[in-house]
């Protein structure tokens, strides 16, 4: 039996039907002790971010992960290769989806003529202040973090032309940006987007500090992972003014609950988690991930 514990394309569940037993139940990861309960049976499980596959889920039997994305710190990588667990991520397939989310998200903000709706509505006409937004057009896109998201974000950039700076140690090359360190990157670009996995080294990368050291005016694009960003600092840093705008897609918890600290905090965008979910990306990302985990399972 395959388990799907989260949303799938429906085309690529039933075709993995046609070939197994599956459970697809989208809301396994509220109901923990169901989850327990249904894995117990699978050869296989399917899951998007909200799932937490570690403690003693990975004993349950089950020979391989599919993921249905690419972030994997909802997986304990470790246990899943001490127990002989194969984990298979939908590398590549959303990343057009997050690339445009971040290109877009930040061209709304930097014009900042879009949240003006309740004025208009109540019979101002506030063209004035709308019309002192900004083109994106000559702007510096700075990139934390030089993977494959990253290079293609940038490639959008340059399409609208920006600049391109990006920092990552770890980057094979720079083909297509140039290289700075951190500190240049938060100080000169008008558009700073993350694009690092969440680690003990990048978890609340960009705090306060880093902020303040940021280009007055500039905006923060976060499709990445939430623990890289200081939630309160960021809102601290609107409500000064001293960050023109923010896009969050990721937060340390998902979903926010009711103690969340952005009530009320100006020229900020929250989107659920769904820069790499289009209708496309999740045709993509749903057939590599049944794909891959039917030809484990040798049933491809």
């Amino acid at each position: 039996m395959i388990l799907i514990t989260e949303f799938m394309d429906e085309t690529w569940v039933d075709w993995l039907r046609a070939r197994s037993p599956v459970t697809y139940e989208p809301d396994l990861p509220d109901r923990p002790a169901d989850l327990a309960e249904r894995a117990r049976g699978a050869r296989a499980l399917i899951v998007r971010n909200r799932t937490q596959v570690r403690g003693e889920l990975l004993d349950a039997g089950f020979g391989c992960v599919g993921r249905l994305g690419v972030g994997l710190d909802n997986i304990d990588l470790d246990g899943c290769k001490a127990r002989g667990i194969a984990v298979y991520p939908a590398t590549g397939a959303n990343t057009l989806s997050v690339a445009e989310y971040v290109v877009t998200t930040a061209a709304m903000l930097l014009r900042g003529a879009y949240g003006l709706r309740a004025e208009m509505e109540a019979g101002d006409w506030p063209r004035a202040h709308a019309g002192q937004g900004r083109e994106i057009a000559g702007k510096v896109l700075g990139l934390v973090g030089y993977g494959e998201i990253a290079r293609v974000t940038g490639r959008l950039g340059r399409a609208l032309g920006m600049e391109v700076i990006a920092a990552d140690p770890y980057a094979p090359d720079f083909e297509g940006a140039r290289e700075a360190p951190l500190e240049e990157v938060l100080a000169r670009a008008d558009v700073v987007s993350l694009h690092v996995p969440l680690t003990d080294g990048t978890r609340g990368l960009i705090d306060a500090a880093a902020l303040a050291s940021m280009k007055p005016g500039a905006v923060l694009v976060n499709a990445a992972r939430g623990g890289v960003v200081d939630e309160e600092a960021v809102c601290d840093a609107l409500r000064s003014g001293k960050l023109a705008g923010a896009a969050l897609d990721t937060f340390a918890d998902e979903p926010l609950g009711a103690a969340h600290p952005f009530a009320g905090v100006p020229n900020l965008i929250l989107t659920p988690h769904v820069a790499g979910v289009t209708q496309e990306a999740n045709t993509r990302v749903s057939e590599m991930t049944a794909r891959r985990v039917a030809e484990h399972l040798g049933i491809a």
